[in-house]
């Protein structure tokens, strides 16, 4: 019998070695992933209902326990909005992990789709539908990777806490809001793996691994100019047209002042390494004073998302006024999109925006009550969470960097972040050339790479596995 035991133990380890079949896992990752693109989780025009109802059935068959969250849907109550949380219990030793993907997406206009919008249509390596790359990807993944912990038994120093939520994409009053709100200790972890971040290819090679660590808070102002109303065919200097114009125009020319956090100074540091001289010129230069100026100047007209990472953001996207050609309107207002940096002081910033425009006709207002998402400092680039992201980056993306990122857009995980979460936006493997073809997020025409969309969930798994497991 002693003999046998290091045989039995030997037998056991090779096992537990062997992991998951992956063949299988991706015939079942399709499964999973092409029911939850065929349900229609838009908003407006869908419900995360049928999408809940789905997940809650895959994992009563696996044996995992889920809670569902439902708040009022004051907007329209005949069409429910519910979150699903699941855990499965570890020893304690440390905090939970947290891993999300929403379930809703935006909104479609199925006149422009080639292929349906709902119909998860495979062709030439790639399935098309509306949340193929947001965010149904990060849904399935993180659906896949709790099945998978639970199957393969993994012990646990952390709870594996799994979040199906709702309104990310517009009403997230209704989704991680209400959670952080009303049932925080439900979702409470010292980390979240969410949407948020890429691998990105270029010409058909990997550049780098892109990982979201902080993003720019949304934020809406208004600028009235008030004037005297009179005919057309006797101009006034108090047109509010003019002035209103003339607001916008200032605007338009000022550039904020530049300023890096940890994150982007690691950006552009490593994103230097996997460009060409020309580019790694200009990344290296960002801070030198005989060359800063001319850099950004280069980077506003010819790269745009590096324009924007630098500093907080201003673009004037809507212009309202008059109702005749031959009426001077006595108001005229501009709607100005501001993406502030996440530690931006918003009452000193206003100031600065009012100064720029110096002109008393115009008034200077907080559209919509500000941000709908609270600002926070960038998740640590030390943290366990992140040195573990590159680790298994490494494993899956052989040969490439892993870049933090500043999101220009806005997550969810501002939400997280601000309660002291330290959150990583992670994401499959996209071509560079699919966002200007129109293949992108939001797109007409969204798609993602079937093969990679495998490889994420291996290395999505490979990274709650590593970050959970008893050590």
């Amino acid at each position: 019998m002693m003999r046998l035991i290091p045989v039995l133990l030997a037998a056991a380890c090779c096992i537990w070695a062997q992991g998951p079949d992956w063949k299988a896992v991706e015939a079942e990752t399709l499964r999973h992933f092409t029911a939850l693109v065929k349900i229609n989780s838009a908003d407006p025009g869908g419900s995360e209902k049928p999408v809940v109802d789905y997940l809650k059935s895959v994992l009563d068959k696996e044996g995992i326990e889920s809670k569902i969250f439902t708040m009022d849907n004051l907007s329209d109550p005949s069409i429910l909005r519910p979150n699903i949380v699941a855990r499965i219990k570890g020893n304690g030793k440390k905090k939970p992990i947290l891993i999300v993907g929403h379930s809703d997406t935006v909104n479609v206009d199925p006149k422009k789709w080639t292929h349906g919008p709902f119909s998860a249509h495979r062709e030439g390596g790639y399935i098309y539908g509306r949340g193929t790359v947001d965010d149904k990807d990060n849904l399935v993944a993180a659906l896949m990777s709790i099945i998978l912990i639970k199957r393969q038994k993994v012990q646990l120093d952390r709870d594996v806490i799994f979040l199906a939520e709702a309104g990310e994409e517009g009403a997230p009053v209704l989704g991680v809001a209400y959670l952080v709100r009303e049932h925080w200790p439900e979702i409470e972890a010292e980390y979240c793996f969410a949407e948020g971040g890429q691998v990105t290819r270029k010409d058909g090679k990997l550049r780098f691994v892109s990982v979201q660590t902080t993003e720019k808070i949304p934020f809406g102002v208004k600028l009235v100019a008030n004037g005297i109303a009179g005919h057309g065919s006797m101009p006034l200097r108090s047109n509010a047209v003019v002035h209103i114009a003339q607001a916008v125009a200032k605007v338009a020319a000022w550039q904020p002042p530049m300023r890096l956090n940890d994150t982007t100074r690691t950006y552009f540091e490593r994103m230097a390494t996997v460009s060409t001289p020309e580019e790694r010129e200009r990344y290296n230069g960002l801070l030198n004073p005989d060359k800063t100026d001319a850099i950004q100047e280069y980077l506003a007209i010819n790269e745009p998302r590096h324009n924007s990472m630098l500093r907080t953001s201003i673009s004037p996207n809507m212009i309202k006024a008059g109702y005749r050609r031959n009426v001077i309107p006595s108001e005229a207002e501009a709607t100005l999109d501001i993406r502030v940096l996440p530690d931006e002081d918003l009452p000193k910033f206003l100031e600065m925006l009012r100064s720029v425009i110096n002109d008393p006709a115009v008034k200077v207002l907080r559209d919509g009550g500000g941000s709908t998402r609270p600002g926070s400092a960038p998740s640590s680039l030390a943290s366990e969470a992140f040195k573990t992201i590159e680790a298994v980056a490494k494993k899956h993306y052989p040969g490439v960097p892993t870049l933090p990122t500043m999101a220009t857009g806005a997550t969810d995980m501002a939400f997280l972040r601000s309660k002291g979460m330290q959150c990583y936006g992670i994401g499959p493997t996209v071509d560079f050339e699919d966002g200007p073809k129109g293949y992108g997020p939001h797109s007409d025409q969204e798609r993602i790479l079937e093969a990679e969309l495998y490889t994420f969930v291996r290395f999505h798994y490979d990274l709650v596995e590593e970050m959970a497991k008893a050590k």
